[in-house]
């Protein structure tokens, strides 16, 4: 079983760069492929970004691609989103999300969630 638990979410004004951590807990960490989703009031939850087990392979969405950028530390057992340029529409609560092995874009395939960090661009 995995904990996750995000962090680094703000306010920022559009245009300006905010960090997100999501720390997981347990020695298997490396073995879980992360993914970070993020949902908007009355909006349903939406893919952003998923990195592989070794962290050589990423993958975004459209919307954030260019502007964001996922990460991992196994040693630390954390995974990162960097994001930049951000746009009022980038506002949302940031969850990352975890499953064995294989990557995945569809939120129904992750077992393990974090609680989320707000993130508010303003404009």
């Amino acid at each position: 079983q995995v904990q996750l638990v995000e962090s680094g979410g703000g306010l920022v004004q559009a245009g300006g760069s905010l960090r997100l951590s999501c720390a997981a807990s347990g020695r298997t960490f490396s073995s879980y492929a992360m993914g970070w989703f993020r949902q908007a009031p009355g909006k349903e939850r939406e893919f952003v970004a998923n990195i592989n087990t070794a962290g050589g392979s990423t993958y975004y969405a459209d919307s954030v691609k260019g502007r964001f950028t996922i990460s991992r530390d196994n040693a630390k057992n954390t995974v990162y989103l960097q994001m930049n340029s951000l746009k009022p529409e980038d506002t949302a609560v940031y969850h990352c999300a975890a499953r064995q092995q294989v990557r995945a874009t569809s939120a129904q395939d992750y077992k393990y969630w974090g609680q989320g960090t707000q993130v508010t661009v303003s404009s």
